[in-house]
């Protein structure tokens, strides 16, 4: 069973009055790209629609960790995206739908900003709990709120791209939020996917074995006990058909879904996608990378023992 709080101290967006205001950093190369993002920024306040600030800036923010980016990340509400394509478009900017079922994005000349409201392998719906317990921020000369720390765990841990991993931004969080995050929420938000919890905390212990302590241990008891069962209780792997690694990475797992008739965990009821989702995310992947998508037709499943190439 999980505690409803257990934290001796008020989370960091909590509501409460007495909670942390962070400073943005600016993490903006070229002083367009700053004028860009904070006019961006400026449409939607003026617009009364709520947003908050993530990715990197987020990161940096939260964690002191700050490294620049080409972009920014702003989180809304599903219901709220068409109306903010709207108004940007009004404003004078490029925009596009880059998945329906995730993303969307605002863009001048080679600046954009990513419009997101949900994830990649449709897990990670914007919802109200997000804006409830986001940690309120300073950027420029306006109060904004910033993606829950637990709601960045939760997202990021699905990202397991060969050419992005989002680990370390996650052990970055465990080292600089741990005593504050609120864990019982953070543990809901991996209900279903609690394996992945797991082991990101146990890469944390392997990066940082002097500050366990920032994990409350029922944390690790109630995840060693969803382990131990599953361990007992897991049929033999030959009967088991369906492949949750599409579910960390889009393009890593395409083979053995394709090709080797695993069952593709995002696809309904197992996920949230649907099969034209799917397809459209491969066929975007395809286009961009044409050269390394070519080995997709793939081969029969390996046997038994026969061991995996690698390249």
């Amino acid at each position: 069973m999980v505690p409803s709080q257990t934290n001796p101290t008020p989370s960091i967006g909590d509501g409460t009055t007495t909670q942390t205001t962070f400073r943005v950093p600016n993490l903006a190369r070229k002083a367009s790209c700053r004028r860009f993002y904070t006019d961006v920024l400026s449409f939607l306040l003026k617009s009364n629609i709520s947003f908050l600030l993530g990715g990197s800036y987020a990161l940096a923010a939260l964690t002191g960790i700050a490294r620049y980016t080409k972009d920014i990340d702003l989180f809304i509400h599903p219901q709220d995206f068409p109306e903010v394509m709207k108004t940007m478009k009004k404003a004078g900017y490029r925009t596009e739908t880059t998945y329906s079922h995730w993303l969307g994005k605002v863009s001048h000349n080679e600046l954009f900003v990513d419009m997101i409201f949900s994830s990649g392998n449709g897990l990670c719906d914007v919802d109200e709990e997000w804006f409830r317990y986001a940690p309120h921020a300073t950027w420029e000369n306006w109060s904004i709120r910033l993606t829950p720390p637990e709601e960045m765990i939760w997202t990021k841990a699905f990202v397991m791209e060969r050419h992005r991993y989002d680990g370390a931004d996650i052990i970055h969080l465990f080292h600089a939020c741990g005593p504050k995050l609120n864990w019982a929420r953070l543990c809901k938000r991996f209900e279903t996917h609690w394996e992945l919890l797991l082991s990101h905390l146990t890469i944390f212990t392997f990066v940082y074995p002097g500050e366990i302590w920032k994990i409350p241990n029922w944390v690790w008891q109630d995840l060693w006990k969803k382990q131990s069962e599953k361990l007992a209780a897991t049929p033999p792997l030959s009967t088991s058909r369906v492949c949750y690694g599409s579910l960390l990475s889009g393009e890593q797992y395409v083979i053995p879904i394709h090709s080797w008739k695993y069952r593709d965990a995002r696809l309904n009821p197992i996920g949230k996608m649907s099969e034209n989702e799917i397809c459209g995310m491969t066929e975007h992947i395809k286009k961009e990378k044409p050269a390394q998508t070519q080995w997709w037709t793939g081969t029969s499943a390996p046997t038994s023992g026969t061991p995996a190439s690698s390249d």
